[in-house]
């Protein structure tokens, strides 16, 4: 029996960070959501940080979110530091279906994202984010 004796020394593995499950439509539609995204927790404050990654590049900064906190737990509130900005967080119980999220950014503008469950089988979640960007809906 041969005996390995090299010991394995550390090496440096690429870090690739979890990207958002996001789609965003082509075009506005009057009442109807601007995308999806599909969280993958219901802990808003951790998953602010890959809708951002997404969102800043695109729209600019991201700089309000508004939520119906039904959907969420834990529920932010007031600030939040997401990816070294801060962003402020409000809470509408009444008035926002807890099924979407408003964004906004000082620079482009708000959009209204459909919010897909987190616990949402792969399979329905992509025929509601598809049908969330549709032109056509």
């Amino acid at each position: 029996m041969t005996l390995n004796t090299t010991q394995l020394r550390p090496h440096a593995a690429p870090f690739r960070p979890r990207s958002a499950r996001l789609v965003l439509g082509s075009a506005s539609r009057f009442g109807q959501p601007d995308g999806a995204w599909w969280p993958r927790t219901r802990d808003l404050a951790r998953e602010l940080g890959e809708l951002a990654d997404v969102i800043d590049p695109l729209w600019g900064r991201l700089t309000h979110v508004a939520v119906n906190p039904r959907h969420w737990w834990p529920v932010p509130s007031g600030l939040v530091v997401v990816n070294d900005h801060e962003v402020t967080v409000d809470r509408f119980t009444d008035s926002l279906n807890r099924h979407r999220i408003l964004l906004q950014s000082y620079t482009a503008g708000c959009w209204d994202l459909l919010v897909v469950p987190p616990p949402t089988n792969s399979s329905s979640a992509a025929l509601l984010m598809a049908a969330s960007a549709s032109p056509t809906r």
